[in-house]
């Protein structure tokens, strides 16, 4: 087994694909390739599709796709844009694809989609739950907060069907089966009901819908939660009393939850167990969804969301969009856009026509990579805007160079603890490169419009005057106390660093609306495993790169090892195949090749990859689009796979 020619394939050397820098405006010529343009005739070109687009379909038949890695000021004015020169309010990013179900389940229990407490908190809490996250690689920072925790004392339990290097600190590990979240946390909810450690104090002053959760988990035992989850009733049971019985815990999730069919309610079936507990609305008590990239919170904040306005209000408010028309003096859509997920379902139908992309590369991030670049393809008139040709910007009519938000922009961002930091220029943009909200007042101005900011700050304090909660967060403010957490209605006041006190006032007029439980159900995968499709395919993130690799692909890491099907020990064997061995890993929907890794983290039946190196293995090729109904998140979580033995090039 050891010979030349009996032995493992040889990796045949799979290195990221590195980007180039954007530094001129690019338009595809008559011969179908991107030729370099003028700014004047990048702009012309790209705001004349958009008019032809709107004036032959209507504003419905333009979407924007605005960027979760850009500054506040940025994705501002990205949605201003959408609904003030196109009409619609068809814009959204890719919150989409990883936490927009935690907004949604946090403002159905609580009114707002923020992360509950901030980061020193868990600093100072007695218990720790990671659910669903790997925060070591794909939150250091926070893991960094996690650890001095740990250190402070906390106990630290990790839910996740992977032994993580983040459970690899934690005092106990529970390795659930893919997509067994709600059952699991029914179970708990239902010992910690059994138990007699609900918080009745709380439940029955803050919350709403309590006997029917009751009855609800009750079929939860341990024992029937034990066969479907495949976690010890034990491990259940220590975690429901550790849990209700501590003085402050955090409950703490990342993509491991939401990234299912019914992310949502992945949600709902945790926040349950804050609420019958009363873990929130005190200091070290909380609920933390855990925003992988900068601005992921804040492009929301900021409107550039189907269904909000700048600030979270609702578009179907009267009163909130009058407010906004008065100000942008325009007339704004009474009814929802269309999500990302709806965004691509209707090129599809060619009820959409026109996309404006900033910053995102949807080609090789959605979920059925194929399908997707298939959808893009239909597209009438495609402008992409970034700092690297990606591919997603590789196909389109209008490439447009864009400044690096962290390097090269002035503005702010927003992070998982809704903290609104500073971001400054530090760098002077290559070639000809423009910044992002240069470039979009100039397309306004090629439609008509005449916006002049004089600089980021100026469309912050525009934002500020149209945004109760970020009132108070003037850029002096900002820079005096590196960053203020929303929300700040006050330019005098501090705010506080955890969200809904108010759920423990005695007066119900200061507690206002309780916190409802969420009477979700179990509902596995769609993807089922089977026969022709054994393994079941999670992904996630790996510490040494980023998203699709476009940024961090051009920059060595030591930890970098490229892509690989990682397979238990026990897997490995049964297939026979061996660490570096290429292999052919199949889904319903397509096939990539990849090399093997063994890791011992796995379990049986398991196997794990990441999307950081689309170019080299398209991961995203192999993974479902069945979206959630509520936020239309993809099920990038639960694949059903095979790998095959690929028969040797000399034989």
């Amino acid at each position: 087994m050891n010979s030349d020619r009996t032995g493992p394939r040889k990796r045949k050397g799979r290195q990221p694909k590195t980007y180039e820098r954007l530094t001129h405006p690019l338009v595809r010529g008559t011969d179908g390739v991107l030729r370099r343009a003028s700014w004047d005739e990048a702009l012309t070109r790209a705001a004349a599709g958009f008019r032809q687009i709107r004036e032959t379909y209507g504003p419905d038949a333009f979407a924007m796709l605005s960027c979760a890695r850009a500054t506040n000021e940025m994705n501002y004015v990205a949605q201003k844009f959408t609904r003030v020169v196109m009409g619609t309010n068809n814009v959204d990013s890719c919150n989409r694809t990883c936490h927009a179900p935690s907004v949604a389940g946090l403002s159905a229990a609580f009114g707002s989609g923020g992360g509950t407490s901030s980061y020193e908190e868990v600093e100072h809490t007695d218990l720790i739950v990671m659910w669903g996250s790997n925060a070591r690689f794909a939150h250091p920072i926070f893991f960094q907060h996690a650890l001095r925790g740990i250190r402070n004392g906390a106990r630290m339990h990790a839910v996740d069907p992977r032994r993580t290097s983040t459970a690899e600190w934690a005092e106990s590990w529970l390795g659930l089966n893919v997509g067994t979240d709600i059952p699991l946390a029914h179970a708990i909810g239902r010992e910690i009901i059994h138990a007699g450690l609900v918080n009745h104090a709380f439940v029955d002053r803050a919350t709403t819908g309590y006997e029917d959760y009751v009855a609800l988990v009750e079929p939860w035992t341990l024992t029937a939660a034990e066969k479907v989850t495949g976690v010890p009733a034990e491990a259940i049971r220590d975690l429901a009393h550790a849990y209700a019985t501590a003085e402050r815990a955090q409950l703490c999730w990342t993509l491991g939850i939401t990234e299912h069919h019914n992310g949502t309610d992945n949600v709902r079936a945790l926040i349950n167990l804050c609420l019958l507990t009363g873990h929130v609305g005190r200091y070290g008590s909380g609920v933390q969804p855990l925003r992988g990239q900068n601005n992921v919170q804040g492009g929301g904040d900021m409107g550039a969301i189907p269904n909000k306005l700048p600030g979270f209000q609702d578009i179907l408010d009267p009163q909130s969009r009058q407010k906004f028309e008065r100000s942008w003096d325009a007339v704004i859509q009474p009814r929802y856009g269309k999500t990302l997920t709806e965004m691509f379902e209707a090129m599809e139908t060619g009820e959409l026509r026109a996309v404006y992309c900033i910053g995102e590369n949807p080609a090789q991030s959605e979920a059925d990579s194929d399908q997707a670049v298939r959808r893009l393809a239909a597209l009438d008139h495609l402008v992409v805007q970034d700092i690297f040709l990606t591919k997603t910007a590789d196909m389109a009519d209008v490439v447009l160079p864009a400044t690096a938000g962290w390097a090269e922009t002035d503005g702010t961002t927003t992070n998982s603890e809704r903290r609104v930091q500073r971001v400054r220029a530090a760098l002077v943009p290559p070639g000809e490169a423009r910044g992002d909200i240069d470039i979009i007042c100039a397309m306004a101005e090629h439609l008509g419009h005449d916006w002049k900011f004089e600089d980021a700050e100026a469309v912050w304090d525009e934002l500020r005057s149209l945004s109760p909660d970020h009132f108070g967060m003037t850029y002096e403010r900002l820079a005096e106390h590196q960053g203020l957490q929303w929300p700040c209605p006050d330019t005098e006041k501090l705010p506080s660093s955890f969200l809904h006190a108010r759920l423990w006032e005695t007066d119900p007029v200061r507690r206002g609306a309780a916190a409802p439980f969420g009477l979700v159900q179990h509902d596995p995968p769609v993807d089922l495993t089977d026969e022709s499709y054994p393994l079941r395919l999670t992904t996630g993130r790996r510490l040494d790169s980023y998203n699709t690799g476009v940024q961090s692909g051009s920059y060595a890491s030591p930890l970098r090892r490229g892509e690989y099907i990682e397979l238990c020990p026990e897997d490995a064997e049964a297939y026979g195949v061996a660490v570096g061995e290429e292999v052919r890993v199949s889904s319903r929907r397509g096939s990539v090749t990849a090399p093997v890794w063994v890791d011992t983290g796995l379990r049986p039946g398991l196997a794990f990859m990441t999307m950081h190196f689309p170019d080299e293995v398209d991961t995203n090729q192999l993974t479902i689009e069945a979206n959630c109904p509520i936020a239309g998140t993809a099920e990038f979580k639960a694949s059903a796979v095979r790998i095959e033995k690929l028969v040797p090039a000399w034989t």
